[in-house]
């Protein structure tokens, strides 16, 4: 992966813009920008978050912690006790007896516990 400063280069060259163009477009100088660029100095937070705004990018694609542009997604996926006698009762009260839908739900509910088996 690049190193933030070839990142933010290539990132500013993509779009064809001078660093003096630049610079103003984000409230910035353009010694800032060469500065940046050359690992010379590197972005407070105000900017950085600019760069990500201006082109659309996440801070992780920034930093070089990802290739991907649009940052690392992270997926949580909670962990259930399926023998858990409490959380059972609770999804059972959730749910409208006179419904139609009811059991399927609940089974729903049930299996995502189990991890969508």
């Amino acid at each position: 992966m690049d190193g933030l400063g070839k990142r933010l280069r290539s990132l500013r060259e993509s779009t064809m813009m001078s660093q003096a163009k630049f610079a103003k477009e984000i409230g910035s100088s353009q010694s800032a920008i060469n500065r940046f660029e050359n690992d010379q100095a590197e972005p407070n937070c105000t900017i950085m978050l600019r760069y990500a705004d201006y082109f659309n990018v996440s801070m992780d694609y920034l930093y070089g912690r990802t290739d991907k542009p649009e940052g690392m997604a992270y997926e949580f996926k909670p962990r259930f006790d399926t023998d858990n006698e409490q959380f059972r009762q609770f999804i059972e009260m959730c749910f409208d007896p006179q419904s139609p839908l009811n059991e399927r739900l609940k089974q729903s509910l049930f299996d995502m516990m189990k991890g969508g088996e």
